[in-house]
């Protein structure tokens, strides 16, 4: 007799999320976005180093762009309508991916700086003498 296996699929189908939150991580050096439903799961990310960019172009506010677009592409057809924003890092990226998500009619509820501020905590390094 043949045993019944069950399969398991890796990949999820499309899964219809109406609401989400989108983290957008601002480095000097790259600017990643990232989609997750409301209880944190990935959905979708896209960074400015997966979308082609290479070197000193990752750190470009036009490539923080292209990186908002490409992961708003996806949300848009997955039946995302509505949205949170949290902005994390000092990015020349930040801005611009910002606008890049308002222009794609996704209606955001509330946008939100979440990046680490110090109390005053770690002792820094000390001076260099050259």
């Amino acid at each position: 007799m043949a045993k019944l296996i069950k399969k398991i699929s890796l990949r999820k189908g499309k899964r219809r999320i109406p609401k989400g939150v989108i983290h957008i991580q601002a480095s000097f050096n790259n600017t990643i976005v990232t989609v997750t439903d409301i209880r944190g799961q990935v959905v979708f990310w896209s960074s400015a180093g997966a979308c082609g960019f290479k070197g000193a172009k990752k750190s470009t506010p036009f490539a923080a762009q292209t990186a908002a677009e490409n992961a708003i592409r996806v949300l848009i057809d997955q039946g995302m309508k509505q949205a949170e924003v949290m902005i994390s890092g000092p990015g020349p990226g930040r801005d611009t991916a910002l606008r890049a998500i308002r222009r794609s009619g996704v209606i955001l509820n509330f946008v939100r700086d979440v990046t680490p501020m110090p109390h005053n905590g770690c002792r820094p390094p000390k001076k260099r003498r050259v």
